[in-house]
């Protein structure tokens, strides 16, 4: 049992060193490394099964040590917890150590004064009484101690003046601030949420009045969000409850096409207020990095694409419209691919499988500014990310487009099981400008119709982010005090003289490496003997200018 305490005293006083907690965060920051370089699962789990398909045994063996769950593995919270550890060990008995050492009584002046990095004598005309109160005035924001002949090391009168104990305070505010920013990050991952949601604009550029877009988004339930993610802690209930409606979106780009600044105006209403007319919400404008604060809530503009909108018209007359957001593949031009699934009318089929078996897709790609290349001029890309003219490369099929199957579809592709089943067969592939139409073989009219802008928007609610913010300025300032304090001795030995006069012997040592305040020492020297500034000396004195 001794050997077991006597080894867990031994890991406690490794894990509780300074040097460990240094190497600990070494590990830390390469530990973060992977998730900078490797797809997150929390963030896009699209990316991470793509990724693991591409690069196939190597991506298995990442997945199996967590390289794509970085900062939830079970390595990397280990160091962090270690880390946390490490650090609370090394402050506690350093700050006791320094509450002892603030409360102990400067140390002696040692016998030989004159072996100091700092010394200086003089005589003063003054008694001994006058320059020891001297003495007392000029070291009056010092911690100061006297000795008497009998307790000094020379046997004379002497004070010892120790100042800088500032300076291990800020040392120690820093590594408390450190160890409180890493306490509440932690803590505010366990309760944060997080949600994405795109809402199509009505800024379109086509005019068709019968197609409305929901252009509102609620902060009332999960199932709101086109994804979302939270801290293990929250359980979906207690989401702060508000709604904006999104009136526009617009972009601002460079002649080469690069992007200058998204802008989106909503209006919003929080709590019993979203009761209320629209026309009596809140305005305000997103822009990039300007978010909209509400009770804690930040509403983020993270980005944008487009929405192309189909109308299909069956044989009967009827007719479905559709407004979907497709993806953009290309982020600079903003070429974008996507899918449409039609449910032909029910009079049409009144037999239910039989009309899914009459289902219209549509495939293909967007360019908001159409640019065709290839031999004969069929090739679709974009030249420009804005909305100028706007075109449409698709493949139509007819057949099962799996609505109504009870799985979910992917919005941006096809499952290509249906097509090698023959379960969806391609009937049409065109390329069709805003306004074209293609007929198919059963009199079915497909129309594009124009498209849409939608905007990214990100909600985001941490707790504790006012704290970090908190911790991360008292490290830095408490950093910056540690830096500019400097822990410095004084010492200083008066002799009565027989003609009445004192001698004075003063020494000073620097207790932290390049402290630089020599200054100060000969200050305090020149003040207590009454000698005069050099500065104000000049070669007329007879003596020297240091003013060169």
């Amino acid at each position: 049992m001794r050997i077991v305490v006597t080894y867990l005293n031994k890991a406690w006083h490794w894990l509780t060193s300074m040097r460990t907690a240094l190497v600990l965060l070494f590990l830390l920051a390469i530990a973060a490394i992977p998730g900078a370089l490797l797809p997150q699962r929390s963030l896009n789990e699209e990316n991470v099964t793509e990724y693991i398909a591409n690069n196939g045994r190597l991506a298995e063996i990442y997945d199996k040590l967590q390289l794509f769950d970085v900062f939830s593995s079970v390595w990397f919270v280990a160091i962090f917890v270690l880390l946390t550890i490490s650090l609370v060990g090394c402050i506690l008995p350093r700050t006791w150590d320094h509450w002892k050492a603030m409360n102990t009584p400067p140390t002696r002046a040692p016998k030989n004064l004159h072996r100091l990095p700092l010394h200086a004598t003089g005589v003063s005309d003054k008694p001994l009484d006058e320059v020891a109160t001297d003495a007392r005035r000029l070291l009056k924001k010092w911690h100061v101690s006297e000795y008497q002949p009998s307790e000094d090391r020379a046997g004379a009168f002497s004070l010892a003046a120790e100042r800088g104990y500032g300076r291990e305070v800020a040392n120690l505010l820093f590594h408390l601030g450190l160890v409180g920013m890493l306490i509440t990050i932690a803590a505010g991952r366990l309760v944060y949420y997080e949600g994405q949601v795109i809402v199509v604009t009505e800024s379109g550029n086509y005019e068709t009045p019968e197609i409305t877009q929901n252009t509102e988004f609620c902060n009332t339930s999960t199932a709101n969000f086109d994804s979302f993610r939270a801290g293990a802690l929250f359980d979906g209930t207690g989401l702060t409850t508000f709604c904006f409606d999104a009136h526009d979106f617009s972009a601002d780009y460079l002649p080469n096409g690069q992007a200058e600044m998204f802008t989106s105006n909503i209006s919003w209403a929080a709590g019993d207020d979203i009761l209320t007319p629209k026309d009596q919400w809140e305005d305000y404008q997103l822009k990039v990095n300007h978010p909209l604060r509400i009770e804690g809530d930040r509403i983020y503009l993270q980005g944008h694409g487009y929405a192309p909108s189909f109308t299909v018209t069956w044989p009967d007359g009827e007719s479905r419209t559709q407004t979907i957001q497709w993806r953009p593949d290309d982020p600079t031009f903003f070429l974008s691919s996507g899918v449409m699934r039609f449910d032909p009318p029910a009079g049409m089929y009144p037999d239910l499988y039989e009309r899914r078996q009459n289902q219209i897709a549509i495939q293909g790609l967007f360019a908001p500014t159409a640019q065709w290349d290839g031999e004969q001029g069929e090739l679709l890309t974009s030249q420009y990310p804005a909305m100028r003219d706007p075109a449409v490369a698709i493949d139509i099929y007819r057949g099962d487009a799996g609505l109504d199957t009870g799985r979910a579809q992917s919005i941006f592709s096809l499952d290509p099981s249906l097509m090698h089943s023959g379960q969806l067969q391609k009937i049409e592939r065109v390329n069709l400008s805003q306004g074209d139409s293609v007929t198919l073989d059963d009199g079915t009219v497909v129309t594009f119709d124009g498209a849409s802008e939608f905007a990214n928007y990100q909600i985001s609610r941490d707790p504790f982010q006012p704290w970090v913010l908190v911790t991360a300025t008292i490290m830095l300032a408490s950093l910056v005090g540690s830096l500019v304090i400097k822990r410095r001795r004084i010492w200083v030995r008066l002799r009565p003289a027989d003609d009445g006069t004192t001698l004075v012997e003063l020494g000073g040592l620097a207790r932290t490496d390049r402290a630089g305040w020599g200054s100060e020492f000969e200050a305090i020297h020149r003040e207590l003997l009454g000698l005069p500034d050099p500065d104000e000396l000049d070669d007329e004195d007879g003596l020297y200018d240091d003013r060169d």
